[in-house]
């Protein structure tokens, strides 16, 4: 067996309400929940601005025969888990679709979801 206790990247699973789901690639997520934009006058810096931002996990899923992708696309309300190589566990709580799921042929793929993220 392998030691596994350096890797940082790599293998990672998500399930949704504890269902599993072939994750296709590109996984991201950011539990960030403000935006801030520096705001620069013509003679200093006087400081920043802050807007909310909805925290989200997105990633690139795979249209498996079991799935019903409209299904996936009535999503809310839902716990949303991320088991990372790094043995890091990502929560998104409360977590709804967004965008309208458009599947991709060529590699059977489609996106993700935001809502409320939290990193163990």
């Amino acid at each position: 067996m392998a030691d596994e206790t350096n890797r940082l990247a790599g293998i990672a699973y998500i399930s949704v309400d504890g269902q599993n789901y072939m994750l296709a690639g590109e996984l991201s997520y950011s539990p960030a929940d403000v935006e801030r934009e520096s705001l620069v006058g013509q003679d200093r810096v006087h400081g920043f601005g802050e807007t909310p931002r909805a925290p989200f996990i997105s990633g690139s899923f795979r249209d498996a025969g079991t799935l019903t992708v409209k299904d996936f696309n009535s999503m809310t309300n839902v716990t949303v888990t991320l088991e990372l190589a790094n043995s890091k566990t990502v929560i998104g709580r409360n977590m709804w679709t967004v965008e309208a799921q458009e599947v991709k042929t060529p590699e059977a793929t489609f996106e993700g979801f935001s809502g409320s993220v939290t990193e163990q």
